[in-house]
This record gives structure tokens, C-alpha cells and sequence, in this order.
């Protein structure tokens, strides 16, 4: 689709709080577009760009988009909604989130990074050793960047690092020079209906990865070891702990709330081992995170020791184990994970580094539908944690189905082994830590609901607690 537009024309986001559609418009912004936007509540990303003057709208209306050339929307609004029932009458241009975007980069060096868990975390590593190297590239991410404060960027230069969203299949929209893909797991299987389909999608982001650069994949994940090895492009690249890895992961531990690992390079017959990376995050998922940094940085010619004190230096990305408060011998932590795989993985990290702590989740589910189709594995998934403080289910806009907080507690504990004790709200979660928190908990919030906006108060609110009632 062509777009015409200059930059005095208004174009206006409907949902621009969401962490995509925002950083959409914050590159649309710095690249002198004029741009406005609506939502129904204010948040940090709202906050953050009307600093950057850009007009917020707080709720959905006719009235919002009469000025406006083009509508923007995303997969999260509906056909009833009234901003797009008003731009379908008046004949005013609707464009996808993920189409705006990919005109935005039609013309840059894009590193396209996807798959079902850990491309936030990647994406943030890229730029990270990008920004850290002679490079200056766009930026767009799913979450936000400590080191900038912010999910997009606009850059200097011609190249391009993008988080793609593969929930609705608009990963597929992008063109890119190099490409990473981390995992395939059972996910958004509302729009994909069934594995064949997602397995699908997946082989044809990786074999679009243009012949100039690389498609660079996670061989621990067994179904992306077949489609690399189906490949007849031959420009991909392999990583993972696994022993025919191109990039090998050697010699992996836990060192002072961090991971050092080795790495041995594996390609065109000659051997390579390179040592002592060092990485500011837990858990042998983000050793496979920036594994496939490096794999990446080095494919473009970046520089060993750039690499390595970039990830050394790395500030982390929002919601990804955010340390919230440390205080009296107590660890609060505030986490995105919201599927069985995110919360095995968070809680097996944490176990290994605070081996003789009580671990304390906090879990909200989200959506009726992701927990409808993971059911079983959601109720297997705490079996590190002592103590599950689980929430009611998050509907995020969905329909009820059977399943219960009552009853997925029940089978937490059956498969978990772990104890669990229902709660309604914030106030509950904050009486239960205020009565039980004895000595050197790490309390953990986890889901992608309101359960982030909940941990923060409760944090700073159990601190002022601690402080008053200190002995």
C-alpha cells in the first residue's frame, strides 16, 4: 500500500498508550510527523509522550479524529470501536500498526528479531552493543530500554533493530537484512488456530532473511533446529548449548546475580573459542539472549571487546526482573512473565541464585484464551517457588470461559507442589506480606495485567511498613 502524507497532516493512533503503538508514534514524532493519539487511561508511555509534545486524547471519540488523515490502529481495537467506525464513514485512511512500521523502514538496514519468548530482551542487547559501536540505529522495542528511558528511537544512521510482534502474523510485514529468531512455543493460538500454522509462519520469516545477511536461530529449539536445517538458503546461522551450534555456549554459571559463559565458534571447518562473557541478567535463557546478541553483533563486524562491555554494562529492560525494593533482607521484583515457559524460566533462574531463600510468586493470569490453551503447563510451572499468591484472571477484554482462580489454584498446587493461597486485589497481597514477611524473601510479580502498577505501590508501601516497624 502507498501512503501519501506530508508532515502537516494529522495522524492519529487509537490505543497509542500500548508499548507498539507508542513507539510508533514516537518515531513518527522525531521524524517531524504530526501526530496525536487516544486512550482510555493514563500511563507511563502515555507520560512519556506528551513530553514529547504529542496530543493525548483520554478516551475514544468522534470528535478525537475529524482533523485526522490517517488512522492507526492495532490488532487490540475493535470494529466497534468509535474512532474507526467514524474513519471507515468518512473514508480516512486506516493503516495496521505493523504496516505503518514497515513503511517507516522501508528504506533501512533492518535487524528484525522474533519468536515467542526473550526478543524484548535480545532487541535491548542489539541496540545495547549497536548504540556502544560505531552504529547509530532506529530502535524499536516491546519494552522499555533502561539506558534510554524510552521503547523507540530515531537514529543517525541507515540501520534499523526491531522487536517483531508475531501474535497477529505482522512479523512477516518487514523486509530485513538479518534476522534472529529465539523460539517457537505454543502462543496466540486465537489467531493461529494450530502449531502447523505458527511452525508455518516461523519458516517463512527466517527463509525471507534476504541472502546478504543471516538468519540467525536458536538450534535448542527443536522445531527452528528443522527449519535451519531445511533451510536452502544456506545464510543461516545457529546458537544455542548444543554441541553442533555454530555459536556453542561453553561453560555457563551463576556469578554475582549475573551469568559468565565461554563461547566456541563453530563454522566453515575452523574452531574458535571465545571467553569470559559476562551479562548483568539470570538464568541460562538470557545466556541464550545474548548468545544471540553476539552472533549478531559479530556477523556485522563489531568488535570482541565492544561486545563484551556492552552486555557487561547492560541496564536491563523494564519488567524484566526490575529489582522494585531491597530492604531489611527482602527482594521485590517485578517480571512480564505471563506464559508457562516466561514463568518456569524466571522461577528456575531465581531458585538457582537464591537457592536458600523462600521465593514468594505473585501471578495474575492473562487471558481466559492463553490459559484455556495452556492450561496444564501453567499449573506446572511454579514448582520452584515456595508460596503462589495468585490473583484473579486478567480478561484483558475476553469472554469468561469454566475456568476458575478457585480451581487453577487447586491444580497448582497438585502439579506444582507448591502452596497456594488465593487473593481479590493489591490490598490483600500487601496485608499478606505485611503479616508474613519474616527474613530474606524474594517476592516475585509476574503477568502482563495491572499486576506491574500493583507491585510498585506495594513496594513502596511495604518499605514505609518495614522502616516504621524496624526493631
Amino acid at each position: 500500500m502507498q501512503i501519501n502524507i506530508n508532515k502537516n497532516d494529522v495522524v492519529h493512533f487509537v490505543g497509542i498508550g500500548g508499548i507498539g503503538m507508542s513507539g510508533i508514534a514516537l518515531i513518527m514524532k522525531s521524524l517531524g510527523y504530526t501526530v496525536q493519539g487516544s486512550d482510555l487511561s493514563k500511563s507511563k508511555n502515555t507520560e512519556r509522550l506528551k513530553n514529547k509534545k504529542i496530543k493525548i486524547f483520554y478516551n475514544h471519540s468522534y470528535s478525537n479524529v475529524k482533523k485526522a488523515k490517517i488512522i492507526v490502529i492495532s490488532s487490540a481495537i475493535t470494529n466497534k470501536n468509535k474512532e474507526l467506525l467514524f474513519a471507515k464513514k468518512k473514508n480516512i485512511l486506516i493503516i495496521k500498526r505493523a504496516d505503518m512500521l514497515a513503511h517507516l523502514l522501508s528504506l533501512k538496514k533492518n535487524i528484525i528479531i522474533s519468536g515467542s519468548h526473550g526478543k524484548t530482551t535480545i532487541t535491548s542487547l542489539v541496540s545495547t552493543i549497536l548504540n556502544n559501536s560505531k552504529y547509530n540505529p532506529t530502535i524499536v522495542n516491546g519494552g522499555i530500554l533502561n539506558s534510554i528511558d524510552a521503547n523507540a528511537r530515531v537514529g543517525k544512521d541507515d540501520w534499523a533493530v526491531v522487536e517483531a510482534d508475531e501474535s497477529d502474523g505482522s512479523f512477516l510485514k518487514f523486509k530485513k537484512l538479518y534476522s534472529i529468531t529465539s523460539n517457537i512455543d505454543y502462543e496466540h493460538m486465537d489467531y493461529y488456530k494450530n502449531i502447523k500454522n505458527l511452525h508455518q509462519k516461523f519458516e517463512k520469516f527466517i527463509n525471507t532473511t534476504t541472502l546478504l545477511g543471516k538468519a540467525i536461530v536458536c538450534s535448542d529449539d527443536k522445531k527452528l533446529k528443522k527449519i535451519a536445517e531445511k533451510n536452502k538458503n544456506k545464510n543461516v546461522l545457529t546458537y544455542g548449548f548444543n554441541a553442533k551450534a555454530d555459536f556453542r555456549i561453553l561453560n555457563s554459571q551463576n556469578i554475582n546475580m549475573g551469568m559468565k559463559f565461554d563461547l566456541k565458534l563453530q563454522q566453515k571447518k575452523k574452531k574458535i573459542t571465545l571467553k569470559n562473557f559476562y551479562i548483568n541478567l539470570i538464568g541460562k535463557h538470557n545466556v541464550l539472549n545474548a548468545t544471540a546478541s553476539i552472533a549478531l553483533a559479530l556477523s556485522i563486524g563489531i568488535n570482541q571487546k565492544v561486545i563484551k562491555q556492552s552486555l557487561k554494562d547492560f541496564k536491563g529492560v523494564q519488567r524484566r526482573m526490575t529489582q522494585l525494593l531491597n530492604f531489611n533482607n527482602k527482594l521485590f521484583y517485578d517480571d512480564y512473565a505471563h506464559h508457562p515457559t516466561e514463568i518456569t524460566a524466571v522461577l528456575k533462574a531465581c531458585r538457582t541464585n537464591f537457592s536458600k531463600r523462600k521465593i514468594i510468586s505473585i501471578f495474575q493470569p492473562h487471558r481466559y484464551s492463553r490459559l484455556k490453551y495452556l492450561y496444564d503447563k501453567f499449573t506446572k510451572s511454579f514448582y520452584s517457588s515456595d508460596v503462589v499468591l495468585l490473583c484473579p484472571i486478567y480478561s484483558a477484554g475476553e469472554k469468561k470461559n469454566n475456568i476458575t482462580q478457585y480451581q487453577l489454584g487447586k491444580d497448582i498446587i497438585k502439579n506444582s507442589k507448591t502452596e497456594v493461597i488465593l487473593v481479590n486485589n493489591e490490598v490483600e497481597i500487601e496485608k499478606f506480606l505485611k503479616k508474613n514477611l519474616a527474613n530474606n524473601e524474594i517476592v516475585i510479580g509476574m503477568g502482563a495485567g495491572s499486576i506491574s502498577m500493583w507491585m510498585k505501590k506495594i513496594s513502596v508501601n511495604y518499605k514505609k511498613y518495614a522502616a516504621k516497624n524496624k526493631k
